[in-house]
């Protein structure tokens, strides 16, 4: 089993240029993965890809267009895109100050159980955010990290949706760092209706260092999925 993971921060990158480049590590995954059949020497290959997305929605497939609340020429105002994707889940918003974390792993590598890997991707949130004083935790039935669960004031700071297919996965989470919510009021978020969406900055009431935030997603991450993380110089997309 391979654990060695590439972890590749692509900076600043348009959502549909990005999707397209996992789409190429997926396949790449999935193609090794079927010669192996023939070939059981040969090792697939993992990879993490950081990214920051202009100001963009996405609606999973199984997502309702209703929750989407602006018109094509009001997306068109306010500079953002849209895009109906392959995720499981409902619709989200991607922007500056967001970090989105995609984890393209073979988890044949690791383990093959996609409930796991989802309380994994959050517990590496938890504990990330667990190092400001922020206390994360989940929410029954609501895939993600929120704050205050149980009360009157729960609110979403990590969104998460993933694809898995032959035990490959796409598509990641996306933590509010120092993102603008107001995108969030042009959408139901995920979905659920009267919850609100919060980012560490509010929280904090201080500009967050999100390169220092991206280490320890990495360093938990890492010991979680008992994986060695390597950063390799990014293609140009």
């Amino acid at each position: 089993m391979n654990k060695h993971i590439q972890l590749q921060d692509l900076g600043h990158q348009d959502y549909k240029i990005t999707w397209e480049y996992q789409e190429q590590l997926f396949k790449k995954i999935v193609d090794v993965k079927l010669e192996k059949r023939n070939r059981p020497e040969l090792e697939t290959d993992n990879y993490f890809l950081f990214v920051e997305h202009p100001h963009v929605y996405t609606l999973g497939k199984s997502g309702d267009m209703s929750n989407l609340l602006l018109s094509e020429k009001q997306l068109e105002a306010k500079g953002a895109t849209f895009y109906k994707i392959n995720r499981g889940g409902d619709i989200t918003y991607h922007g500056p100050g967001q970090i989105v974390g995609y984890p393209i792993l073979d988890l044949e590598n690791f383990f093959t159980d996609i409930h796991k890997y989802l309380r994994l991707l959050e517990e590496a949130i938890i504990l990330t955010i667990a190092e400001y004083g922020l206390q994360g935790t989940r929410s029954e039935g609501e895939t993600g990290v929120w704050l205050d669960v149980g009360t009157p004031f729960a609110r979403k700071i990590c969104a998460m949706g993933v694809r898995a297919s032959r035990w490959v996965t796409m598509h990641g989470f996306a933590l509010n760092v120092n993102a603008d919510l107001g995108y969030f009021d042009n959408i139901i978020p995920c979905g659920i209706k009267g919850k609100a969406v919060t980012s560490m900055h509010v929280e904090l009431g201080k500009t967050i260092d999100e390169a220092e935030v991206k280490a320890k997603i990495i360093t938990h991450f890492s010991v979680l999925f008992e994986a060695e993380m390597e950063s390799v110089v990014s293609k140009s997309l």
